[in-house]
């Protein structure tokens, strides 16, 4: 996709369709480039103002996302934009609750739910879904 991200860019999964999200940590500085065109925030409050589409999904650090429904939207919508533009994901971290979205996200594109966390640790970090409860959230995640 020409307005996408570069494949081999920091944080950048390639999915099992070929699209691109970029996981990142929010507390790191933003690398220099193209900027998202949409967000998803994952974070216990509301996430500082950006310049570009935004979605806020209320999840504290090392926990579970606060409304389930909301994150399996949050999710969809994701998958859906990255058909045509720059999405990333991020958390305070990078690590936990943006590992989480990710195989979640990736489960939606074809993952088997089993195989999601060590998927996305393989593609993305080998730190992603670091709590017991995130592991589950992901084995029992159903598009």
């Amino acid at each position: 996709m020409a307005d996408g991200w570069e494949a081999d860019g920091a944080g950048v999964v390639r999915l099992p369709s070929g699209r691109l999200i970029r996981g990142r940590g929010l507390r790191r500085p933003l690398a220099g480039g193209a900027v998202p065109s949409f967000g998803l925030y994952l974070l216990g409050k509301p996430p500082p103002a950006v310049e570009w589409a935004s979605r806020w999904l209320r999840w504290p650090d090392f926990r579970l996302p606060a409304d389930r429904v909301d994150a399996a939207d949050a999710f969809r919508e994701l998958l859906e934009r990255s058909g045509s533009e720059r999405v990333e994901v991020a958390c305070a971290g990078g690590q936990g609750r943006t590992g989480t979205a990710l195989a979640c996200v990736a489960i939606l594109d074809g993952v088997p739910a089993t195989d999601a966390v060590a998927w996305i640790r393989d593609h993305y970090s080998q730190h992603a879904v670091e709590t017991p409860w995130q592991r589950r959230y992901v084995t029992r995640f159903s598009p």
